[in-house]
């Protein structure tokens, strides 16, 4: 593995590191209707479990209500079960060909209980960019022991770690910032 492979290797890791607390805060209930509350949601179809974006449309024709609408029929019960027992605490109605979530108010305690969720989504986004940090910080040493790179070199390859880093950081907050200020925003 040579410097440019490190620091690719290094930046693909924690751009993924982004994405997930991404993908994690779009599954989070903010008290607004959001297709993304149901990513991870699989309904039994046929025999198999299927996520609800493969067999349905899903709509938000309001701010408070989330529509599926089931490309077969007969899969409305199927869905209706799969969204009661998630852990999001939705209560679905059925009314014979969609079925409709309508997303409650958040209270200002269960906002406070979601924002420390968010954060500590964020902690852990943060720590796995630290850990490819040390990853990338000590493939780059073991090049300078096996001298295969210069001492100037590993210093400045250390350098450029940090800077990916403290940019992924940063992004990191910028996300949680932004997720927290839809949570709080009535």
């Amino acid at each position: 593995m040579d410097i440019d492979e490190i620091l690719l290797d290094a930046e693909d890791r924690m751009d993924k590191s982004v994405r997930f607390l991404q993908d994690t805060y779009s599954r989070i209930r903010t008290g607004k209707a959001s297709v993304g509350l149901l990513d991870g949601i699989t309904a039994n179809a046929y025999g198999t479990e299927v996520p609800l974006q493969q067999i349905s449309n899903l709509l938000t024709p309001d701010m408070r209500t989330i529509a599926i609408q089931p490309y077969d029929k007969n899969l409305i019960p199927a869905i209706e079960k799969a969204i009661r027992i998630s852990d999001l605490d939705l209560n679905p109605i059925n009314d014979g060909t969609v079925v409709r979530i309508n997303i409650p108010a958040l209270t200002e305690e269960r906002r406070k209980d979601i924002v420390k969720l968010v954060h500590k989504h964020a902690e852990e986004a943060r720590q796995a960019v630290r850990q490819v940090r040390r990853d990338a910080n000590d493939a780059t040493k073991k090049l300078e022991k096996a001298h295969d790179i210069s001492e100037d070199n590993m210093h400045d390859t250390l350098n450029d770690i940090q800077k990916l880093t403290d940019d992924h950081i940063s992004r990191i907050d910028e996300v949680m910032k932004d997720k927290e200020e839809e949570i709080l925003e009535i």
